[in-house]
């Protein structure tokens, strides 16, 4: 299996067992993630290596208007996609199995976790995994420290408050805060 039929798999929520040919598929990509993060991660880039390593990083060409201020982390990198004038700031970790799509206009705040792989469980089964991914509309705000659980989607305009744990789909220009992340208002 190649890595955009692995990709392919993952989108359709496939599970991957523990100790399988996919989750030894997902050990192996994830070693180069490991290497370009590093990389990514390393002394001083200007912005045009900072979106080249992360091209290379998501396998995607990302738009000139992207902007990064590293440490980045992903542990897949591959099923990243971001649109234009997206801003992710430093120390973020995005854990991407599942999917993660990022829509134009977006901020992101220090150490935003995005995590779209849930484990079973049943003790018993409890290395076997289930992607889900995580959807963020346009001209959003996600504050440091914020975190998003597999399967939400984030609608256009609305703000993550910092330090939210987002575990239900977020409306269109809602702010959202708290652990669990509930609706404060709208605006």
């Amino acid at each position: 299996m190649n890595v955009e039929e692995f990709i392919e798999y993952l989108k359709k929520g496939g599970p991957v067992t523990g100790g399988s040919d996919f989750h030894e598929l997902m050990h192996a990509l994830s070693q180069e993630a490991q290497r370009v993060t590093a990389e990514l991660n390393s002394g001083y880039h200007t912005q045009d290596e900072v979106r080249a390593l992360f091209s290379k990083l998501t396998g995607t060409i990302v738009d000139p208007s992207f902007k990064m201020f590293p440490p980045f982390y992903s542990e897949f990198g591959r099923n990243i996609r971001v649109g234009k004038n997206v801003f992710i700031n430093s120390g973020c970790r995005f854990q991407d199995h599942g999917g993660i799509y990022i829509g134009s206009g977006t901020l992101i705040g220090h150490n935003v976790v995005m995590a779209t792989l849930n484990h079973d469980m049943d003790p018993d089964k409890r290395s076997d995994m289930y992607p889900a991914p995580i959807h963020i509309g346009e001209n959003v705000w996600i504050g440091a420290n914020a975190t998003l659980v597999p399967g939400v989607t984030v609608g256009d305009g609305a703000v993550i408050a910092a330090g939210a744990v987002v575990t239900k789909d977020v409306p269109q220009r809602a702010l959202v805060g708290g652990v669990p992340g509930r609706i404060i208002k709208y605006i």
